[in-house]
């Protein structure tokens, strides 16, 4: 039943694509919203508990184009992905990373960042971030659709996906053991066939453990870890 404890009012203006709830129980979502119950927020909102909007943080202009992905770090910085070429009129590729009251951090300077939308983002244990989405290259270097960044925005060579996913990678979940498993609409890995789900191992190898033979007849959009690893994942056309 509909919790009506929780009234977000006129609610946001144009589609959430995507939800995160941090450990005080704060909200943060993101989409291609310009407003949230009548006040201007671009793309992305804080809410409080109870669906009102969370005027402590302000992203000022906000994205200048969709937000498709929102991760916490352990630290309460925010990064999020999607299609954005600036935020708070500062100049992002894709991908950003915000303090915790929505101002832009320059200390995660991505240079040119992603060259297409960054639809999914995974911060790993050692602080760096996995991303995935439609781009085929990252500050210049060739990343086929996924990609590992270091905590100040750099990529990560030590993670090498070969010739990557062969198409959008659209949704990310890290194991405790550190492999990544990633779904989207490609249907191979580094020239291998994987259709719609796969496993990397840490650095960026495919896992050939993991073989998941007609588990997805379609794209997969998102994808949730068990405390006993066993794995969710929905899909559609992403």
């Amino acid at each position: 039943t509909l919790d009506s404890g929780f009234d977000p009012g006129s609610g946001s203006s144009n589609s959430v694509e995507c939800i995160t709830v941090q450990t005080d129980g704060k909200i943060i979502i993101g989409g291609m919203f310009t407003s949230y119950n009548g006040t201007g927020r671009n793309r992305i909102a804080w809410l409080n508990a109870d669906g009102s909007l969370d005027v402590g943080f302000d992203p000022g202009t906000g994205a200048l184009g969709s937000v498709l992905t929102i991760a916490v770090q352990v630290d309460g910085k925010v990064i999020i992905g999607g299609g954005f070429s600036l935020y708070n009129n500062i100049g992002r590729g894709n991908i950003a990373r915000l303090n915790a009251d929505g101002s832009l951090d320059a200390g995660f300077d991505l240079n040119t960042g992603a060259n297409g939308t960054v639809e999914c983002t995974a911060v790993q244990a050692n602080g760096k971030i996995v991303i995935g989405g439609s781009f085929t290259n990252y500050n210049g270097i060739g990343r086929l659709f996924i990609a590992r960044l270091n905590a100040d925005g750099s990529l990560d060579t030590d993670f090498d996906p070969g010739t990557g996913a062969g198409g959008t990678v659209g949704a990310i979940a890290v194991q405790a053991d550190g492999k990544i498993i990633i779904g989207g609409s490609f249907t191979s890995y580094n020239g291998t066939a994987r259709n719609f789900i796969a496993r990397v191992n840490a650095g960026g190898s495919l896992d050939t453990g993991f073989d998941p033979v007609n588990v997805a007849t379609t794209s997969v959009r998102s994808i949730a870890l068990q405390a006993d690893g066993k794995i969710f994942v929905s899909g559609g056309v992403i």
